[in-house]
């Protein structure tokens, strides 16, 4: 597959998902021959990885939220992450 789409690192998580979609629909139709599906699947993991880093970053921002001693919300702190 000489053209792999955008750069996955710059994609937004909607677009990765997006496209990790669409490839999985592709392989599921099994109308692909056996070295595009492999470069498919290829990309296909990368965008998960992508989408998955995506979401534990947004996760690590939630829970910036404080707890006090007794479990409840008590403020929030700034996230230092990327």
């Amino acid at each position: 597959m000489a053209d792999d789409g955008p750069d996955i690192g710059s994609l937004s998580f909607e677009a990765a998902l997006a496209e990790l979609e669409g490839i999985v629909r592709n392989l599921e139709q099994g109308s692909a021959p056996l070295d595009q599906s492999i470069e498919l699947y290829q990309r296909g993991d990368a965008l998960k990885r992508h989408c998955e880093a995506r979401l534990k970053a947004a996760q690590a921002r939630i829970e910036q939220i404080s707890l006090g001693p007794d479990g409840q919300p008590a403020g929030t702190r700034p996230f230092d992450g990327d």
